[in-house]
């Protein structure tokens, strides 16, 4: 699903969150780059990706402001439901060093599938 570039804000992720946590959700690839998501977004998109029902692949999150904290959050989400996101894009984001740490320790983990991370600092 493309969603960039659609002037998205974070209370958006709450509907895209519900989509990933449902039963029948077949969506396994998600664009929301160039939206104003923020930390408080990606918070609600990490409800969704923590959901067993998630079978999302691919995320794209280029440009939506996350910082530190929104790290945390897709961090926690990615350990605690390891098995199917394979690419992460966060490319013109604020992760600095630490965020970039703990999306590289996940590359390391062989309990989590992720292996793609695409990150380019502003």
């Amino acid at each position: 699903m493309r969603l960039e570039w659609c002037s998205l804000t974070g209370q958006c992720c709450e509907i895209v969150a519900s989509v990933l946590q449902s039963s029948n959700s077949r969506l396994i690839e998600l664009d929301m780059s160039y939206n104003n998501i923020w930390d408080s977004g990606v918070k609600l998109l990490s409800d969704g990706l923590m959901s067993p029902n998630c079978q999302l692949e691919i995320l794209r999150l280029s440009g939506c402001k996350v910082a530190n904290e929104g790290c945390i959050y897709l961090a926690s989400a990615l350990r605690s439901n390891p098995s199917h996101l394979r690419e992460l894009e966060l490319t013109c984001n604020l992760l600095g060093e630490s965020g970039v740490k703990m999306f590289s320790d996940l590359l390391n983990d062989p309990n989590c599938s992720l292996n793609k991370l695409e990150y380019v600092e502003k």
